[in-house]
């Protein structure tokens, strides 16, 4: 199969193009011929060498995608041959095939394309494990994202509103804010020209903040809390480390939390893809919530992509073009 491997660790020009055997799925497992693939700020960590796959996962860059099973491992039932599915994957999104547990994998939404099915995974998975089930966000109440123009907040913004809670966004241009705005911000908060705290102080503060950034947002995002509530840290692009005040923390019952959601074991992530079919993907169906894509890239250019991203300016995803074709008779 053809695949995109990180020959060492550094840029973009590390991304080159190999051949390797097709993978084979093991008990509980299936095979994907992928259509199409998420590009993702750990796809640049691991490229870079700062983010190592878990033990037993492919070394190949790509945590979702979507298209067609192939081959089933023993004991899978449930799904069929042919099947067009998105889903998490453990790595190894940067090939025509790759092998998941058969639990992670999601139908593709009625109404949906391959296209736009294969960059939900990873911001939804993400999103419901540290907004739902770390922050315990709830309808009515305040919910601040960082960086919502970023695929992990066009989806957190999309997912909150739906859910009734009220939605502010930080974004780095006024363009990216109103941007938020349209997905269902109440309002997109310009970084470089407003105080988030202030503007979040004025609200009320916020319920619950999920943050990508650390450093000194730390100390600020505590100060744009209400009373009683919860930080949630998925990324520190700022740096991981910060000084705390924790008589703040105590005086106000603040709670700070985060998580990494890639090696988190097979079991939660199952529970997570249960409670998305249940609840998320009605959502998606009626429209609710879709997935913003900014840009698209052949396999073959998927260095083109990383540079892409991590220049900044994106709003939404960015995907990889797998397969030129699917099965007979299938749809893209």
């Amino acid at each position: 199969m053809r695949a995109v491997a990180i020959a060492a660790p550094g840029g973009p020009e590390a991304l080159v193009a190999v051949e390797r055997p097709s993978p084979e799925p093991g008990a509980g497992d299936v095979r994907l011929r992928l259509a199409y693939a998420g590009v993702n700020r750990p796809d640049l960590l691991q490229r870079a060498g700062l983010y190592a796959p878990p033990p037993g996962a492919s070394d190949l860059p790509g945590l979702e995608g979507a298209g067609w099973i192939d081959a089933l491992g023993p004991a899978v039932t449930g799904l069929r041959l042919g099947e067009a599915v998105c889903a998490l994957l453990p790595g190894g999104g940067y090939a025509e095939q790759v092998v998941v547990p058969a639990s992670h994998v999601l139908p593709v939404p009625a109404g949906l394309t391959l296209r736009e099915a294969a960059c939900l995974p990873e911001a939804l998975f993400t999103v419901w494990f540290n907004v739902i089930d770390q922050g315990r966000l709830r309808g009515g109440e305040r919910f601040l994202v960082h960086g919502g123009a970023s695929g992990i907040g066009t989806t957190a913004i999309q997912l909150a509103a739906a859910l009734g809670a009220r939605v502010w966004a930080t974004a780095g241009s006024p363009a990216r804010a109103r941007a938020c705005e349209a997905l269902g911000a109440e309002r997109g908060i310009d970084r470089h020209a407003e105080d988030f705290a202030a503007v979040l102080q004025e609200e009320g503060g916020a319920d619950v903040i999920l943050d990508m950034v650390g450093g000194s947002y730390l100390e600020r995002n505590l100060h744009a809390l209400a009373e009683g509530g919860r930080l949630v840290q998925i990324a520190h692009l700022q740096g991981a480390k910060a000084e705390c005040n924790l008589a703040l923390v105590m005086r106000r019952r603040l709670t700070v939390t985060g998580s990494t959601l890639r090696p988190q074991p097979a079991a939660t992530k199952t529970r997570i893809a249960t409670a998305l079919r249940r609840d998320i993907w009605p959502l998606i169906e009626s429209g609710r919530i879709r997935p913003v894509i900014a840009a698209e890239y052949p396999l073959a250019d998927a260095a083109a992509a990383h540079a892409r991203l991590e220049a900044g300016g994106v709003v939404g995803k960015i995907v990889l073009r797998i397969t030129e074709a699917g099965p007979e008779g299938s749809e893209f």
